[in-house]
């Protein structure tokens, strides 16, 4: 294998704008509508019948590392099913965000009215390094992560 990084994750929602602004509000920026439709061996790559779509890549402003999402609301096809209803369910749970002031981003998510789970807590990473976590909803249910990293 050659790989070399992460591309993308992807985050489908059922309305494009709410979504949207969500995550604007988290600091991510969105740099690249995707097509409305696209052709059939597109579609046939992602195992999908020719489809109808709202969305963008969307890139995390200030980043320390190129952190992208492809943030899609599905029209054509379009499924109501509920995201994942826990974190212990097989697959991609949750996506884990950095930050650099976790305490002030809680407060914040908490004052927008965001869906958070807990306060955040310590985890021990070695003698010398802990994180502090914590985390919380977007507008459809798809879980989030902040965490940030000491040395001690």
């Amino acid at each position: 294998m050659n790989i070399t990084g992460m591309v993308h994750v992807n985050i489908n929602c059922r309305d494009y704008e709410k979504s949207k602004a969500f995550y604007e509000m988290l600091g991510f920026e969105e740099f690249w509508p995707v097509p409305e439709t696209n052709s059939k061996e597109v579609a046939n790559a992602v195992a999908m019948p020719v489809y109808k779509v709202k969305g963008a890549l969307m890139a995390l402003t200030g980043a320390t590392q190129r952190t992208i999402i492809d943030l899609l609301e599905w029209r054509s096809p379009r499924d109501e099913s509920q995201p994942y209803p826990n974190l212990y369910q097989a697959g991609i749970a949750r996506i884990a965000l950095s930050t650099s002031d976790i305490d002030a981003d809680y407060s914040y998510l908490l004052e927008q009215g965001v869906d958070v789970l807990s306060e955040p807590v310590r985890v021990t990473m070695s003698k010398t390094s802990h994180s502090r976590f914590f985390c919380f909803k977007d507008p459809d249910g798809t879980f989030l992560e902040l965490v940030q990293v000491f040395t001690d």
